[in-house]
């Protein structure tokens, strides 16, 4: 996929990014620190491809209008009675007002302008325009809401401002195949956590996409699993990630261990006895589990400050259970999601210092790699490219060339 155009940061600063696992570096600080480099983010990279905005059912219901923004872009989400979906600019035709302010979802049978109260229905066609319609020679089908390209995989709804990626089948790849076991579609989100990381919202990505530093921050975690464990996938679209093992006395991720829900009836060994690590480029990532499913839903707010919206789902069959509760999957992550802030923002303070220099990768970062390429070739004008998982079997640190 192509997103033309070259970040303003330095090709020699870039170049150490993108050289072969092993070999390469870290992002330059401006990568973090820019306001002009977040802008362009948003842009290049947020308004020009497919977008997690949340789970489909969740955001808005048949009958049902939502406002939302993405990118500093305003959006409306409309489902008709039968369910079907449309997204539109949130724009009046007429004057240009927006239709309606960001909030909860709302009961509607139209929409319409809080101006001049041109009203349209909720596929987006203009049902009337005060004295307009009246009017010989108006003909209402050449002023219809504009509509935005949407999608839905896996139970959440995706959004592509630019209406220039491809289609999601081509765009997530092998991803479907991946998740394909645990139903994801049919899940049902238990509760979800608000968090504002004082951080920019690429060191949260990198954080997620690495466990060398959990024999270091994260004691509950290392209880329940081996750090060095798992191994990294091979994606054919616009993801990266891999799986770690469970210690043979744990069920699941859980301060014990144990879990207290139901096993996904659609895994069995080896999935039974894992957890996969998955992000979906740029914002949402995926922590699947034998008996649920852990999702990290990002927002940008500003180049160090990003909005993490953790939620855990869950099986129908599991709130079957009598007495069913997520409070064991949920105090475990709490935990050590609030340990990964702290680094996370730690990191961001030392961006902002002027003794930071790009750094080395270890042979645990192989999909931290992925994503600094990324990013790496994104700035450059390469296009938005995904390379492939580096073999971490032969991994030999080799020092870097180029600017320090």
């Amino acid at each position: 996929m192509t997103l033309p155009g070259h970040a303003p940061l330095d090709d020699r600063a870039l170049d150490p990014v993108v050289a072969p696992f092993g070999k390469s570096r870290t992002l330059p600080a401006d990568a973090y620190t820019s306001q002009e480099v977040f802008e362009w983010e948003q842009s290049r990279l947020f308004a020009s491809t497919w977008v997690c905005l949340g789970r489909l059912d969740e955001l808005v219901a048949p009958g049902q209008v939502r406002a939302v923004e993405i990118a500093g872009e305003g959006l409306l989400l409309a489902r008709n009675a039968d369910g079907r979906l449309h997204a539109f600019s949130n724009v009046c035709r007429h004057r240009g007002h927006e239709l309606a302010p960001v909030g909860e979802a709302i009961d509607a049978r139209l929409i319409r302008c809080p101006y001049h109260s041109w009203s349209y229905r909720l596929d987006g066609t203009l049902r009337a325009a005060p004295t307009f319609t009246q009017s010989p020679g108006f003909d209402p089908s050449q002023y219809p809401l504009i509509e935005m390209a949407v999608g839905v995989m896996g139970g959440w709804l995706w959004i592509d401002l630019s209406g220039e990626a491809p289609a999601p089948a081509e765009h997530f790849g092998n991803l479907g195949e991946i998740i394909a076991p645990y139903e994801t579609e049919r899940l049902r989100t238990s509760i979800s956590h608000t968090y504002t990381v004082q951080a920019n919202w690429k060191i949260v990505v990198e954080n997620y996409n690495e466990c060398y530093h959990c024999t270091t921050i994260h004691p509950e975690l290392c209880q329940v699993t081996p750090p060095d464990s798992g191994r990294d996938y091979q994606p054919t679209g616009m993801w990266l990630g891999g799986s770690m093992d469970l210690e043979p006395h744990a069920a699941t991720m859980s301060l014990d261990g144990r879990s207290d829900g139901v096993r996904f009836r659609g895994i069995d060994d080896p999935l039974a006895r894992q957890v996969l690590y998955l992000t979906v480029i740029p914002n949402l990532l995926l922590s699947l589990h034998p008996d649920y499913v852990m999702t990290h839903l990002l927002t940008p707010i500003g180049v160090s400050e990003t909005l993490v919206e953790c939620s855990w789902l869950f099986p129908p069959e599991a709130w079957d259970r009598e007495g069913f509760s997520p409070s064991y999957a949920v105090d475990f992550w709490d935990i050590t999601n609030r340990e990964d802030w702290a680094a996370c923002e730690g990191v961001m303070r030392g961006m902002a210092n002027r003794g930071y220099r790009p750094g080395p990768l270890s042979g645990w970062e192989g999909t931290v790699y992925q994503f600094l390429a990324v990013m790496g070739h994104l700035y450059r004008g390469d296009g938005l490219v995904v390379p492939t998982a580096p073999d971490r079997t032969g991994w030999a640190y080799s020092q870097p060339t180029g600017p320090s």
